[in-house]
């Protein structure tokens, strides 16, 4: 299958946890495209979707949210998994707001959503950003667990392997 893998990430740890879903998804035979949200107009080249986004104070990335509200009924037309990566001592779900999660979730169809550990650099964020960190008393180290996130990226392979073989769609990449 086919499968769009749209990402937005702030600091570069979201995209990551991003390539490494792209990379297990492509062992199990799919082929991926990972783009970041602004970049994709259409999800219509794609059998599947997986939308994730960085969560800073409590909320998805707008273009995450963004992609969600154009994309909705083409969206709910085709599988989709969502995930979010959050503040490096708390998973994702701590940190985002589960309603706004729940409410996504349901107007594009998605079949479920996981929260993930981020990672945290003083020295790229800004002092907006910075503040908002020492607030939370957020520990500076990376806290991703890739292994996680793999075996995250196993289940998706596996419940596509259950899909009905879809129609081959026309050969579009990320692309604004």
């Amino acid at each position: 299958m086919r499968i769009l893998l749209a990402v937005a990430s702030r600091h570069q740890g979201t995209w990551e946890i991003g390539e490494v879903v792209a990379q297990r998804l492509r062992d199990r035979g799919h082929e991926v495209d990972q783009c970041a949200p602004e970049d994709v107009a259409t999800v219509a080249d794609h059998d599947a979707v997986v939308l994730g986004s960085a969560v800073y104070t409590a909320h998805w990335l707008p273009a995450a949210r963004d992609l969600a509200a154009r994309c909705a009924e083409e969206l709910r037309q085709r599988p989709v998994w969502t995930f979010s990566s959050g503040l490096a001592t708390q998973p994702a779900n701590s940190a985002n707001s589960p309603l706004e999660i729940a409410a996504l979730g349901e107007r594009i169809g998605a079949r479920a959503h996981r929260s993930f550990r981020g990672r945290l650099d003083r020295s790229v964020l800004t002092f907006t950003e910075r503040a908002i960190i020492a607030g939370g008393r957020a520990r500076e180290g990376d806290h991703r667990d890739m292994a996680a996130v793999a075996a995250w990226a196993d289940t998706i392979a596996d419940a596509l392997a259950a899909e009905p073989a879809a129609p081959r769609r026309h050969a579009g990449a990320c692309s604004a």
